[in-house]
C-alpha cells in the first residue's frame, strides 16, 4: 500500500478493510486511557493532539466518539504523506462536522502543521521504517509533543504473524492487505528494539509494553504543564 502508483480503488479497498481490522484490535482503545489523563489535566481546554501517518483516519475519529462519550473534547490533527488516504477520510468524515483537521504531510521533509501538542501520535507507521528513520521520527514526535508521546505498532513474533494471517483473510478482502499483513509483522520490532529506538532518540522518560493482540505500545511522558 505504500506504492505511489497503487491503483486508487485497489488503495481505498485497503483503507476500508484496515478500519475494519483496527476496530476488531480496538486500535483506540490502545492509546485511549493515556489520552485521557492528559486530557483531564486541563479539563477547560481541549486536548490538542497530532497524529501521524493517520491513514483512512478512523484512529482519530474513533478516538474522538471516545472522547465525546466521556465529556471530553480533543483538538485533533491527523496527517499522512498520501493525498489519497487523507482524501479517504476527508470523505468518511463528511457530514459529521470539522471534528479532526486532516492534512497532507510528509513527515520527514515538511514543517510539521502547528507548533505545540499536549499528546503526539503515530499507530501502525513504525513497522515501515528502517532504525535510522524510526529514531529521526521518534525524536521528532519527542520534541513536538508538551505532555505525551505515544507510538502504537505491531510486534514481531510468531503468533502475531499467525494471527494477522488469519484475521486479514476472515476480516479483509482486499488483496493488498492480505498480502501487506503479514510482511507488516516481519518487518516490525520486538519490544526490546523499540525500547532502545527510543532511547537513542532521546526520550527520557519512556515505557514500552505488549498489548493485545500481540502489538506494543511506546509512551513518553514529558511531564505536565
Amino acid at each position: 500500500m505504500d506504492q505511489p502508483d497503487l491503483d486508487p480503488s485497489l488503495h481505498d479497498a485497503a483503507l476500508t478493510s484496515l478500519e475494519r481490522l483496527n476496530a476488531w484490535a480496538r486500535s483506540a482503545r490502545i492509546v485511549w486511557p493515556a489520552i485521557h489523563r492528559v486530557a483531564r489535566r486541563t479539563p477547560d481546554d481541549p486536548c490538542r493532539v497530532l497524529d501521524i501517518a493517520t491513514g483512512g483516519g478512523d484512529l482519530p475519529l474513533a478516538l474522538n466518539n471516545l472522547a465525546a462519550g466521556m465529556g471530553v473534547e480533543l483538538k485533533i490533527t491527523a496527517i499522512d504523506i498520501s493525498r489519497q488516504a487523507i482524501a479517504h477520510a476527508k470523505r468518511k468524515a463528511d457530514g459529521i462536522g470539522d471534528i479532526v483537521d486532516f492534512r497532507r504531510c510528509d513527515v520527514f521533509r515538511e514543517e510539521w502543521p502547528g507548533k505545540e501538542y499536549d499528546v503526539v501520535m503515530c499507530s501502525l507507521f513504525l513497522h515501515h521504517l528502517d532504525d535510522a528513520q524510526a529514531v529521526e521520527l521518534l525524536a521528532k514526535m519527542y520534541a513536538a509533543a508538551t505532555q505525551l508521546v505515544l507510538v502504537s505498532d505491531l510486534r514481531r513474533c510468531v503468533r502475531g504473524l499467525w494471527l494477522t494471517r488469519v484475521a486479514a483473510r476472515t476480516l479483509s478482502r482486499s488483496p493488498v492487505v492480505r498480502v501487506d499483513g503479514p510482511r507488516s509483522v516481519r518487518a516490525a520490532f520486538t519490544v526490546e528494539e523499540v525500547r532502545s529506538l527510543a532511547q537513542q532518540a532521546g526520550w527520557s522518560d519512556s515505557e514500552v509494553h505488549p498489548v493485545w493482540p500481540f502489538r506494543l505500545l511506546l509512551s513518553g511522558s514529558k511531564g505536565s504543564k
